[in-house]
């Protein structure tokens, strides 16, 4: 069995983490890794949300599940888009993590102890929006890369704090990286958010990989999962979208708890409920509908309208700066070429012999 997997450290523990469960459930089954880069790992100088999204981590190892490379991918649930490819399924679900943000900083203890134009670095325009609106004396600034590479951005000075998962901390033994963590009450996790999920191609070959799998699956994260995603499917659940869900479960009955926002926090609207934790879609769908009875679809229209204006602005910089090196280039070659000038021998007179004295 061969495990598809992102290359950075956090995504091969997770895969290795999978890799280790099916081994113990499996020895006989000889269980690989193969790590491979995604386009969302390259692109490190834009947010997601100008390029192209969550679909940027996975499209790669579905095309080593589709070319019978790999079995089975691992992903983030919060990375993963809300609408998977056709001949692709959700084969489990684990157990989730801690769903909260962490605040890390090397010399601040929380949000609320930051200066005034203090930088503080995230990838999420949800954690943009939810700063925004509670701490508008901050800098917020996009922040990409690994957590490796976030954490030295931070390190180096660049940041006076940056906003992270709290699960991928604790995954990689980093959490005494953690100054403290943020409430959902003051910050709203991503659907998905601290949960892995397993990603496996529909196969014709007779193996039942989700029956293979059902041992690492979790009822109840898969539970609050969907109703955390289907509020995010009603309203698209792009990047470019600062929309929170965060779902718990206390016996059969589950909270659910959604916001959606513009990028400056200037406005925010939030719904609740409560219900059976087997109708979760359903709860999702009622939480969606309260939000958009609040005019989420206009806030979220605006947004993509903005996206799309920065993303042709962003656009037509790159074509002037092509044209103007196109024309740079031009020029230099239709510069006539300096030839060195040509160095003369002084005529020999008769008898006498070029270099030489008399």
């Amino acid at each position: 069995m061969v495990i598809a997997s992102r290359e950075s450290r956090l995504a091969m523990w997770q895969a290795e983490h999978v890799r280790e469960r099916l081994a113990l459930l499996y020895p006989q089954c000889d269980v690989k890794i193969v790590g491979m880069t995604t386009r969302g790992d390259q692109i490190l100088d834009r947010t997601l949300s100008k390029v192209g999204g969550k679909g940027l981590f996975v499209k790669e190892l579905e095309v080593a599940m589709a070319e019978g490379r790999a079995d089975l991918a691992v992903h983030c649930l919060k990375d993963m888009p809300m609408e998977l490819p056709e001949g692709f399924v959700m084969g489990a679900v684990l157990e989730r993590e801690d769903a909260r943000d962490a605040f890390v900083s090397n010399d601040y203890a929380t949000l609320a102890d930051l200066p005034d134009g203090a930088i503080v670095g995230t990838s999420s325009l949800r954690r943009q929006s939810l700063i925004a609106a509670s701490f508008p004396h901050l800098v917020v600034k996009p922040l990409r890369g690994n957590l490796d590479t976030r954490l030295g951005k931070l390190d180096r000075g660049e940041y006076a704090a940056i906003i992270l998962a709290a699960a991928g901390l604790k995954r990689l033994g980093l959490a005494a990286r953690i100054r403290s963590v943020l409430d959902p009450e003051t910050s709203l996790p991503a659907p998905g958010q601290g949960t892995l999920a397993i990603e496996i191609p529909e196969r014709s070959d007779g193996v039942d990989l989700v029956a293979l799998l059902a041992p690492l699956h979790h009822e109840d994260s898969a539970l609050v999962s969907i109703a955390e995603r289907t509020v995010s499917r009603v309203f698209g659940g792009s990047c470019q979208v600062p929309l929170a869900s965060y779902a718990t479960i206390d016996g059969d009955q589950m909270h659910l708890r959604a916001m959606v926002a513009t990028p400056d926090g200037a406005r925010m609207i939030s719904a609740e409920a409560r219900g059976p934790a087997v109708d979760a879609a359903v709860l999702g769908a009622q939480v969606a509908q309260m939000l958009g009875e609040q005019g989420a679809v206009e806030i979220l229209a605006a947004c993509l309208s903005e996206a799309a204006q920065a993303d042709d602005a962003a656009r037509s910089a790159e074509l002037k700066a092509d044209a103007q090196a196109d024309v740079e280039a031009g020029v230099a070659q239709n510069q006539p070429e300096v030839q060195p000038a040509e160095q003369h021998q002084p005529p020999s007179l008769p008898g006498v012999q070029s270099g030489t004295g008399t």
